[in-house]
C-alpha cells in the first residue's frame, strides 16, 4: 500500500491526519536546540584578551579547587552594618584587616581604584581618594575617562561574590577572615563598571561569564585564585565552565 501523497496533494488532501506538536514536545525540541548552541558557542574558537594568563598558570588551580555538587544556601548572611545587621564580612572597604595591603591609612575601594585605574589622580587634599584616571572594564573592555563621568558610575567587585562565600563556607569562618577575604585587593577585588557589576551581581561562573568572551580565561583565574587561597569549594556546574574557558587560554610557556 503506497502511503505517500501525490505530487501536489497536500498532506490534509491525502486523508492523514497531522498531530498538532503539544506543548512538551516543543519545550523539549526547544531546549535541544539551545543546548546544541550552547555547546557551538562554548566549542568556538576565541582568542584570550591580551595579558590573560597561560593554561599552565590556570590548570593547576583548577585541579587543585574542591567541588561540591551545588551551592546550597546558609541562613544569617547580612552584608549591612547599619543598625543590628549582622556585618558578617565586617565594614565596607575597611583598612583594618589582615588582607594585602591593609592598614595603609586608604580605604580598600580606593586603593583598588589606584590600582585599576590608568594615570590615576589623587586628590590633592588626600593622598589617598582617586579622583582621576581611565578603566578599562576587565570584563567588557570598555574605556572609562573617570575624570570625566565620576567615580559612581564605578564599582570594586568581589570576584567570588560574599554570598556565595558564604554559602560555600564562610559562614564558619571568624569574622577576621571574612573581613580579610572581602578587602583582598590582591585576590578577590577588580574595579568594573557599575552597569556590568549589577548584571553580575552575586552569581557564580555557571550562570555569569564576562560579556567579552576574550576575557573569560582572565575571569576564571581570577575566581580559582580566589577560591584556593581561600579553600572555597566551587560547585560542579562551576567547575564546568571554568575548566572549557582554561581551556581558551593561551599555552603558557
Amino acid at each position: 500500500m503506497n502511503n505517500h501523497s501525490p505530487p501536489g496533494l497536500r498532506p490534509e488532501e491525502s486523508g492523514r491526519v497531522i498531530p498538532p506538536v503539544g506543548p512538551r514536545a516543543l519545550g523539549l525540541a526547544l531546549a535541544v536546540v539551545a543546548a546544541i548552541c550552547a555547546v557551538l558557542w562554548w566549542a568556538e574558537p576565541r582568542t584570550s584578551a591580551p595579558g590573560s594568563p597561560g593554561r599552565d598558570r590556570i590548570e593547576p588551580l583548577l585541579a587543585q579547587v574542591d567541588v561540591v555538587p551545588e551551592r546550597v544556601p546558609v541562613p544569617g548572611y547580612e552584608r549591612d552594618c547599619s543598625g543590628d545587621s549582622a556585618c558578617v564580612f565586617g565594614p565596607a572597604w575597611t583598612d583594618t584587616t589582615g588582607a594585602p595591603g591593609s592598614g595603609n591609612g586608604c580605604s580598600t575601594r580606593h586603593d583598588v581604584l589606584a590600582r585599576d585605574l590608568l594615570g590615576a589622580t589623587a586628590d590633592p587634599a588626600s593622598r589617598c581618594t582617586v579622583i582621576g584616571g581611565l578603566l578599562v572594564d576587565p570584563y567588557t573592555g570598555r574605556v572609562v575617562d573617570v575624570g570625566g563621568t565620576g567615580l559612581r558610575g564605578i564599582h570594586v567587585d568581589h570576584v567570588f561574590p560574599l554570598s556565595a562565600a558564604w554559602d560555600l563556607g564562610a559562614w564558619n569562618w571568624s569574622a577576621e577572615r571574612r573581613a580579610a577575604f572581602a578587602n583582598d585587593v590582591d585576590r578577590n577585588l577588580l574595579a568594573v563598571t557599575g552597569s556590568v557589576n549589577s548584571r553580575k551581581s552575586d552569581w557564580t561562573p555557571e550562570n555569569w561569564f564576562p560579556p567579552d568572551p576574550g576575557r573569560h580565561c582572565f575571569y576564571a583565574a581570577r575566581y580559582l585564585t580566589a577560591a584556593v587561597a581561600y579553600g572555597l569549594p566551587v560547585t560542579a556546574g562551576d567547575h564546568d565552565v571554568l575548566e572549557l574557558a582554561v581551556r581558551r587560554c593561551p599555552p603558557g610557556g
